[in-house]
């Protein structure tokens, strides 16, 4: 048994305060000498790129998931990545999206840099190394596991800029725990099959805008964040709505490229069939917006921007986000 370990930076991986703030610089020697109770567990580390979460971007993750592939298919039992926490709920969701394999693929980072007392970081990479190493863990998919938490990349969130409890799954709670060292896995939703094989330079020439709708908002914003893009997500109020002087304007726009319907709210479904005012669900299906059911705005718009890179239609896309959203 082996657990690769790949190390991408954040705060993790900071030391060094000082007049310039904390700056990555430990390695994953660093880091996992750092932790007692990981020597028990075999560990190949990789260090990828020391860089703050912020920084990354899809091709990164890609090519990061063929690696983790590649060390599944050398022997590895399971993969843990650390990372900055502030795109980890996408870039698990994405990593979750094409990944193969029944081994687990763990995503893992810290609240608390190592400068600070109570670093979670040590506690969070243990854990997060027990859950990829774990029969129990197999067939889940990608995995976030934070504060002795095992979440599913579909539905975890960072729901606090501070909180060493940030990371929760609004819609569906924890998977399982890790409890004395032992992974208790308590729910086990279905797995969908990964997407298909992501051309890297059809995805950087897709883009998908992404709009937050306000009270009194703007609707001649519409066209200005979609002008230039290949897809909109929007982030329609409660269940799903817009002001009534948005539902032409979005229709008009769904004419043209697939628009997928969210809710800004952070947790529950937008609706499909419940009202009927202009703006409100049912009328913006009839204008064919795409139902994004469950996901929240972050990760409808990965999840759409990837089936456009893979070549999806309208129908597809639509099929993709019943079966997913």
């Amino acid at each position: 048994m082996s657990i690769a370990l790949f190390t991408l930076g954040g705060t993790i991986a900071m030391a060094g305060a000082g007049a310039g703030g904390v700056v990555t610089r430990l390695t994953g020697a660093d880091l996992t000498a750092a932790v007692p109770g990981l020597a028990d567990i075999p560990l190949d580390v990789r260090d990828v790129e020391a860089v703050p979460s912020a920084a990354l971007a899809y091709r990164q993750i890609l090519d990061l998931v063929d690696a983790a592939a590649a060390a599944v298919d050398g022997g590895a039992t399971g993969v843990v990545v650390t990372q900055g926490t502030d795109t980890l709920e996408e870039t698990a969701w994405l990593a979750d999206l094409v990944w193969p394999h029944a081994a687990p693929l763990v995503f893992t980072g810290a609240m608390r840099n190592p400068t600070l007392a109570g670093p979670d970081g040590p506690a969070n990479l243990l854990a997060a190394a027990r859950v990829a190493a774990a029969p129990a863990a197999r067939d889940l998919g990608v995995l976030a596991v934070l504060n002795d938490e095992i979440h599913a990349a579909r539905f975890v969130r960072k729901t606090h800029s501070t909180s060493t409890a940030t990371f929760a799954s609004p819609n569906a709670g924890p998977l399982g725990h890790v409890i004395e060292g032992r992974v208790r896995v308590l729910a086990r939703p279905p797995r969908r099959a990964p997407l298909p094989a992501v051309d890297r330079d059809r995805l950087a020439a897709t883009r998908v805008a992404l709009h937050t709708v306000t009270l009194d908002d703007d609707v001649s914003l519409l066209d200005a964040v979609a002008a230039g893009r290949d897809g909109l997500v929007v982030a329609g109020f409660g269940v799903g709505h817009v002001p009534p002087s948005f539902a032409p304007a979005l229709g008009a726009l769904a004419g043209r490229m697939p628009v997928v319907l969210t809710s800004r709210t952070g947790a529950g479904s937008v609706l499909r069939d419940t009202y009927g005012a202009v703006g409100s669900e049912r009328d913006l299906r009839r204008r064919g917006l795409v139902d994004g059911g469950l996901l929240d705005p972050y990760k409808a718009k990965v999840l759409l921007r990837v089936l456009l890179a893979v070549g999806a239609d309208r129908a597809a896309i639509g099929e993709a986000f019943g079966r997913r959203g």
